[in-house]
Order: structure tokens, then C-alpha cells, then sequence
């Protein structure tokens, strides 16, 4: 399989969003959203905590939490397949360091992408706070230097649509109950 290239734009992007980390408070900020979301942390403990809390729906939350592990192990596969080398820029080191050599696609971005959707489709509510804090994730791992914005955008789609594949199984208990 052929390595995606660095475009001149996703290069450009890069570089801009890494300066921000110049600003202490914004490194800061892609440090620990970038540490929060390594293996899909953040998202599968949102998943477990949402199954504890919300009793009535508990299978579609481990459902959901499932298709979260899902995304982030598909991304997994596709970069032992697709092998592209993470971002160097010279007068930037990354913020922080990376479980593995390979960018393409973000991992952190496939499992935000599908607690995006999985865990929106259970709560409409969460999905005004989900969506945001995926979104900040996918950004830090530009910002921290580690992933080209298109690394992040492969992971999203993956994310998503394998969250949205699987949202009828996850639902299909729920649905069931309720007749």
C-alpha cells in the first residue's frame, strides 16, 4: 500500500497549529488532552462511567464502549498496513511522546470521533459536551507535533463511521426493551 503524502497545505497546517504551542497555556492544554486521550482512555472510562450511572440503558453503554475500543483498534490495524512516519518539523519538537513510529490515521482521533457518535446517540445531551472534547483532542495531536491534519481526519472518518455501523447493535437492546 502506498504511504499518504504530505501535502504542502496538511505541511503548512501542521506548522501553524504546532506554533501555537509557543503559548505555555496551550501546550499545556495539548499535553493533557493528548494524555488523556492515549489508547483511548478518556473515552472508554466515559463509556464505563456512563454504564455505571445510566442503569436503564448499561448494555448500550458497554455496547458503545466496545465500538470506541473498536475504532481505536481499527486505526491500530491501518497503521501497521499504511506505515506512514510521523510529522518532524526541525525547529518544533513534538510535546509529547508516541506509543508508536506510525501517524496514519490517528488513533486519538478514531476513538473521539466514535465516543462522538456512540456516546451522542445515547445522550443527545452529552453530545454537546462529547463532541467539543473530541474535537480539542483531535487538535492537540496537531498541536503537539505529532500528527499531520490529515492523519486526524482519516481517524474521525474511521471513528465515526464505525460507530455509526455498529449503532443499531448498540441501540437493538434498547429498542427492544421498550415493546
Amino acid at each position: 500500500m502506498q504511504k499518504p503524502s504530505c501535502t504542502d497545505a496538511d505541511q503548512r497546517l501542521l506548522a501553524a497549529l504546532r506554533d501555537c504551542a509557543n503559548e505555555p497555556r496551550v501546550a499545556a492544554a495539548a499535553r493533557a488532552l493528548s494524555f488523556a486521550g492515549e489508547h483511548g482512555a478518556l473515552w472508554l472510562a466515559a463509556g464505563l462511567a456512563g454504564a455505571v450511572a445510566d442503569r436503564d440503558r448499561r448494555g448500550a453503554w458497554l455496547r458503545a464502549t466496545a465500538l470506541v475500543a473498536a475504532a481505536h483498534l481499527a486505526s491500530m490495524g491501518v497503521k501497521r498496513v499504511v506505515r506512514r512516519p510521523r510529522p518532524h518539523l526541525p525547529a518544533a519538537e513534538p510535546l509529547v511522546r508516541t506509543a508508536g513510529r506510525h501517524s496514519f490515521p490517528s488513533s486519538h482521533a478514531s476513538s473521539a470521533a466514535a465516543a462522538a457518535v456512540a456516546y451522542g446517540a445515547l445522550r443527545p445531551a452529552g453530545a454537546h459536551l462529547v463532541g467539543p472534547l473530541a474535537a480539542a483532542v483531535c487538535v492537540s495531536r496537531v498541536v503537539a507535533g505529532v500528527h499531520y491534519p490529515s492523519d486526524i481526519a482519516a481517524g474521525a472518518l474511521l471513528g465515526g463511521v464505525t460507530a455509526r455501523a455498529g449503532a443499531a447493535w448498540m441501540r437493538k437492546p434498547l429498542e427492544a426493551g421498550r415493546r
